[in-house]
């Protein structure tokens, strides 16, 4: 089957997330998989240029080796206040050339605004569309003002989809009422893959890069670091605990918008030796940090974000 998938985050430095795992799997069985991202750290570039070019990555993986996905980047204006105006021409065009060229059997969207044009130029194509929904993404939007406008966008392709996929019990509810029909609203959990996280991995590889000791109790954390994921607070109550025979470790795997706050907090309270911050790390080496740790944590405050959502590390973290 030919398989096109539009998305808003950028592929390669995010995730993997459900849809990583689900089309590098899918490509592994045969199926023909294509997906149109968008580069939304374009800010954090160290490279600053006004327009990127469009880009075609072949065989793309983030968790399979084999897999092999052709990612199709549209070009794109880097100018603030016109990314929204860029992201619709471009991706616009980009989904109505890979309708004609690629021939999808089925278009899969996982975003918002290129999700909306993926819809709506998969009905005029007479080709099936499924939103697949792992988040209540229009919460995720940076300016408030604009939630509204992407939970329209949300609201309109919800109810025109030929599917609606969601993960939890909860995400269900959410579809049906923002106007997802109820009939064609499949519940399909999110899984996690016992081969790669089980109890026999090494730990001790981990704990002695980072200078772990035995008697360390480690707290574990992996992800993208939003403001709103409560690590903050964790830090900051570590500097409270004056305790030597209680060692407590706060290992942080991932990068993002809070990365800089706890490398401030690391300096100011001297934590250098109980925050440990890695940054981005490959997906191979998360089950030896999970096995490194002793207690895993998914901090954050309670606001919509958060409501509806069950993170998949909340599964690995469980394996």
């Amino acid at each position: 089957m030919r398989i096109l998938v539009v998305q808003e985050t950028d592929w390669i430095k995010r995730g993997p997330h459900q849809q990583h795992h689900l089309m590098e799997r899918l490509s592994l069985k045969g199926h023909k998989i294509r997906v149109i991202d968008y580069r939304f750290l374009w800010r954090k570039e160290a490279k600053k240029t006004l327009y990127s070019k469009r880009q075609v990555l072949d065989r793309v993986w983030k968790v399979y080796k084999k897999a092999d996905i052709t990612l199709l980047r549209p070009a794109m204006l880097k100018i603030p206040g016109l990314e929204h105006l860029s992201l619709i021409f471009f991706h616009k065009r980009e989904i109505t050339r890979q309708v004609k060229e690629f021939k999808p059997e089925v278009i899969v969207g996982f975003g918002i605004l290129n999700t909306y044009l993926a819809m709506k130029l998969a009905k005029k194509n007479n080709i099936p569309f499924i939103y697949y929904l792992i988040d209540v993404l229009h919460t995720l939007v940076p300016t408030k003002s604009v939630q509204w406008v992407a939970k329209a966008f949300k609201r309109k392709t919800l109810k025109s989809s030929n599917g609606v996929i969601v993960i939890n019990d909860k995400l269900k509810d959410y579809a049906i009422e923002m106007g997802a029909n109820p009939d064609r609203t499949y519940l399909v959990r999110a899984g996690v893959d016992l081969e790669r996280f089980n109890p026999h991995t090494d730990r001790s590889r981990v704990r002695e890069q980072y200078k772990i000791k035995e008697n360390d109790f480690v707290l574990f954390f992996m992800g993208w670091l939003y403001d709103f994921s409560g690590l903050k607070e964790v830090a900051l109550n570590l500097a409270k605990i004056k305790k030597k025979e209680f060692s407590l470790k706060l290992l942080i795997v991932g990068d993002g918008d809070l990365f800089a706050g706890l490398e401030r907090i690391q300096r100011k309270y001297n934590l250098q030796d109980t925050i440990i911050l890695t940054g981005w790390q490959p997906y191979d080496k998360i089950p030896e940090f999970l096995k490194a740790s002793d207690l895993c944590l998914l901090p954050a405050y309670d606001n919509e974000v958060m409501h509806n959502i069950v993170p998949i590390k909340m599964y690995e973290y469980m394996a």
